[in-house]
């Protein structure tokens, strides 16, 4: 069973950054894509960066881009997101996601394989 586990989440001030990590268990097929997502109270899940572990390709939703830099070391088995100039609204749980291939890089339904989460709590 593929297992992801998040960490690195914590509490920061508007402009501060914080670096998240996300263990994945295997490196196979079945976890050829790595994505971020994030979820606020009372707001849908939304995608926020994507890299492909093989070639190293990155997407990222508009609001984050020029601030986040998602990025994979394969030896460790471990995917990165660097968070840069936070704002209040990037406060929220944060989860990595696995997939195959396929389908939407920003949809939460097309990943198989989930982490339990990580707190980011950026303030004024």
């Amino acid at each position: 069973q593929v297992q992801l586990v998040e960490s690195g989440g914590g509490s920061v001030q508007a402009g501060g950054s914080l670096r998240l990590s996300c263990a994945v268990s295997e490196y196979t097929y079945r976890t050829t894509w790595v994505g971020w997502f994030r979820q606020a109270p009372g707001k849908e899940r939304e995608a926020v960066a994507n890299i492909n572990r093989a070639t190293g390709n990155t997407l990222y939703r508009d609001s984050v881009k020029g601030r986040f830099t998602i990025s994979r070391d394969n030896a460790k088995n471990t995917v990165y997101l660097q968070m840069n100039a936070l704002k209040l609204e990037d406060t929220g749980a944060y989860y990595c996601a696995a997939k195959g291939g396929g389908g939407i890089w920003s949809s939460p339904i097309n990943y198989d394989y989930w982490g339990q989460g990580t707190q980011v709590t950026v303030s004024s």
